[in-house]
């Protein structure tokens, strides 16, 4: 007899969770963003500009950037290309640059609006 009432009340636990436990997968927007990143405000040589404008922390800040600018909820989900790094000589006549990364393509998401919610199977 106890071990009847344990089995049914092991089924009825493991029936529990099999019915609460089924996730609803998040549906995303996708987006794919070209941008460049901003030069430099000081002029320095070829080898200090290019080695500013290709630092990973900046190239990551602006694939960051890309996305947030597209509005709330946005983030960056993947960076796809590089870029390519494109300097130009100060008009202070110096022989010194100012360097930039153009051409970044990256990938953006976002929940779609009404995939994730609160009522079971409607979203």
């Amino acid at each position: 007899m106890k071990t009847r009432t344990l089995r049914s009340q092991m089924l009825c636990v493991v029936a529990a969770f099999s019915v609460c436990s089924t996730a609803f997968a998040a549906e995303y927007i996708e987006r794919k963003l070209m941008g460049n990143t901003i030069p430099s405000q000081k002029c320095a040589t070829k080898d200090e500009a290019t080695q500013r404008a290709t630092d990973p922390y900046t190239i990551d800040k602006f694939q960051k950037r890309f996305c947030e600018t597209q509005g709330y909820g946005w983030y960056l989900s993947e960076a796809n290309e590089q870029g390519k790094l494109v300097c130009e000589e100060c008009s202070d006549g110096t022989g010194k640059y100012k360097c930039h990364v153009e051409d970044i393509v990256v990938t953006c998401k976002r929940l779609k609006p009404g995939s994730v919610g609160l009522i079971p199977g409607k979203g």
